[in-house]
């Protein structure tokens, strides 16, 4: 199997994100918000997989693919070396993990916070990569 750039990797997943709220999620424009939680949690969960493989790729905290990593372990890694990376990472979790991906959180303004977090966390890593 080939090896992809984890770069493209992550953007396919903020892609997929984007393309399930704008053509599954049912936007609501007089509240603001997504109609259904189901398509707003999957979005959530491609959101913080994209940031996970950037996290992975830069950072190999991952040692054995099929076992978990607590987030502590990413964010020790990541505090060793950004913080700035560090603030936006949590600020990843709570969103993209917690808020959107759990709860299911329909305020556009937390999805589209979520896909601008993503971005800046891709962004960031994909900087550390190539130096």
């Amino acid at each position: 199997m080939e090896k992809k750039n984890p770069v493209e990797e992550a953007r396919r997943y903020v892609d997929n994100a984007s393309e399930t709220l704008v053509e599954k999620a049912e936007f609501d424009a007089t509240l603001r918000r997504y109609n259904d939680r189901k398509y707003v949690r999957a979005a959530g969960h491609y959101l913080w997989h994209a940031v996970l493989i950037m996290l992975d790729a830069v950072f190999h905290v991952r040692k054995d693919r099929r076992r978990r990593v607590d987030i502590d372990a990413y964010r020790d890694a990541v505090r060793k070396r950004d913080l700035k990376l560090l603030t936006l990472v949590n600020d990843g979790y709570e969103v993209l993990h917690l808020q959107m991906g759990y709860d299911g959180v329909q305020r556009k303004s937390t999805c589209d916070d979520g896909i601008r977090l993503a971005n800046e966390i891709i962004d960031r890593c994909a900087v550390m990569l190539s130096a």
